[in-house]
């Protein structure tokens, strides 16, 4: 979705990795957890942290630091899983994202969103729905059912399935 597509004052979740701050749609959010140790899964992407266990379901966990670039996160106090709700293909699939610690929820007014920076054409910023301004700072918004590719997501929903069969055996 494109800045022109906001319309209307939207409700986001704001996290840090590192020292940015970004924000997710609140509509996509399912809940916030305190951090806890992830069971690795042989052969996933770097970014994989694991898998956790969330009322009985399989849930993987994605290191949003080292999606981005970033080095890993460290584990704090402050340190955080976003449970998200993408769309993959139709289907929705829920998904752990790792973040330094959550900030706040805020509205923000169509007005105060920009549209995201073109960086040249070899770089992908489809993933940034936008730049907001919230008391004189910049946030990046996510658009997170665009911050993996296909082939990343379908992966996810594999190892869920996996770690799924592998519990119930």
């Amino acid at each position: 979705m494109s800045v022109t597509g906001i319309t209307e004052t939207t409700q986001y979740l704001t996290f840090k990795l590192e020292d940015e701050v970004f924000a997710l749609d609140i509509g996509k959010v399912r809940e916030v957890l305190d951090f806890t140790t992830a069971t690795k899964v042989p052969q996933t992407p770097d970014f994989m942290r694991g898998v956790i266990n969330l009322r009985g379901s399989v849930v993987p966990v994605v290191d949003m630091r080292m999606k981005f670039g970033m080095t890993a996160t460290d584990r704090t106090v402050n340190t955080c899983v976003i449970i998200v709700e993408i769309a993959v293909d139709g289907e929705s699939t829920v998904l752990g994202a790792m973040a330094d610690s959550v900030q706040e929820v805020i509205d923000l007014e169509p007005d105060n969103i920009e549209p995201s920076p073109r960086i040249g054409t070899k770089l992908n910023t489809d993933f940034i729905r936008g730049m907001g301004k919230h008391n004189d700072q910049f946030i990046i918004i996510l658009d997170i059912d665009k911050v993996f590719s296909f082939v990343e997501l379908a992966a996810v929903q594999e190892i869920g399935e996996e770690a799924k069969t592998a519990v119930n055996a």
